[in-house]
């Protein structure tokens, strides 16, 4: 097994649900000891679903390489477990509801002057100040409450985005966080605090509709797969009903997908469409023509033409397709004596294993080794 750039790191994460495993599971891959406190009776994402031999697909995803250890936070015994445990830990990460971790008797702040090399990172849905700061989150609520929702889908019902997108941005936010206070630490010796919050993750991903709005005056449409700034950007229909999606991001790529595709290079001087905003504005007519194109094509004749203008394009995949998809990679994780297959790291780094470490029972490790 190679080296890996956090071998030596403890880091001890009382964690729950989604944002904060993302988290820690990251920094497990990465070579960091995580130990993960669990209630009694676990983490409440254990029960999400049993898709996976059993066990929850989420705890799955982002629990691997973990050691799990039962603490009831309520007895004496077991907070001065955690003490001993924090007192040798590089790292605390924590997403209990607002205030749960001071009244436990582990706020960041009195940790780390106990503990001055000690980095404390605290996930939260609104932050710690402010008139919601104690309303509790859940990605659903902050999509809502952000404005995602509003800006995501076709217009009629509001619909959620797919995937649990604001814990996954906090996940993300906070170990980019965790990865800058351990360089920090090299330098000064000392660790630091990191706050991290749902809201704020969602916010900084909404930056352009806040921006087209409160600036501009107008803030975007629910479009469906259109773009709400960029034209032609959306989806059409092949002659043998085959959907995809084309994306043009400049003149040049237009004027190519216009001789090429559309076999009409007098189209991009076309008053109605020769730059992007007036494309925009000329949406309907424009998405008409190229539909008309679309029309007489089957799906193998539309993207070997698009693939010689060098249009950008994708195809409208099911779960299914993902699961075939010749370019999916995926790692093999043993889950209850089962080698299930798992999409692997977004990135790719010379000390990746060939597998992924396999979750933890509840309380697996309750008879700790202890920290070096």
């Amino acid at each position: 097994m190679s080296t890996k750039p956090l071998d030596g790191i403890l880091v001890i994460a009382l964690e729950q649900a989604v944002a904060a495993p993302w988290c820690s599971s990251r920094l497990a891959d990465a070579g960091a000891r995580v130990i993960k406190i669990e209630r009694p009776e676990g983490d409440f994402a254990r029960g999400y679903d049993q898709a996976v031999q059993g066990e929850s697909s989420y705890f799955v995803w982002i629990n691997r390489g973990k050691e799990s250890l039962v603490l009831d936070l309520r007895r004496e015994s077991d907070k001065d477990m955690l003490n001993a445990l924090l007192a040798s830990a590089d790292v605390f990460l924590q997403n209990l509801a607002p205030g749960a971790a001071d009244r436990l008797g582990f706020g960041s702040q009195m940790l780390r002057e106990k503990h001055a090399k000690l980095i404390t990172c605290d996930i939260s849905g609104y932050g710690e100040s402010g008139p919601l700061h104690e309303l509790k989150a859940y990605d659903l609520l902050v999509q809502a409450e952000s404005g995602l929702v509003a800006v995501s889908g076709a217009p009629g019902a509001w619909g959620r985005i797919g995937v649990s997108l604001c814990d996954i941005t906090a996940g993300m936010n906070a170990l980019i966080g965790i990865q800058q206070a351990l360089l920090q630490r090299t330098r000064t010796g000392r660790g630091s605090g990191i706050k991290v919050s749902l809201f704020d993750s969602a916010a900084e991903l909404m930056t352009v509709p806040y921006l087209q709005a409160r600036y501009g005056g107008r803030a975007p449409e629910r479009l469906g797969l259109r773009h709400p700034s960029i034209a032609p950007y959306g989806a059409f229909t092949c002659s043998d009903g085959r959907e995809l999606v084309l994306s043009i991001q400049n003149e040049r790529e237009w004027a190519s997908f216009c001789q090429i595709f559309m076999g009409n290079a007098g189209l991009c001087s076309d008053p109605r469409f020769c730059n992007n905003h007036l494309r925009t504005r000329n949406r309907e007519a424009l998405e008409a023509d190229i539909q008309a194109v679309f029309g007489q094509l089957d799906y193998a004749q539309a993207t070997a033409r698009l693939s010689e203008a060098q249009t950008a394009y994708g195809a409208i995949n099911s779960v299914q397709d993902l699961i075939e998809h010749p370019q999916l990679r995926t790692r093999p994780m043993d889950v209850h004596g089962v080698a299930v297959e798992v999409p692997a790291t977004p990135y790719a780094t010379e000390w990746d294993d060939k597998y992924f470490r396999p979750v933890p029972d509840i309380g697996q490790h309750d008879k700790l080794p202890a920290p070096d």
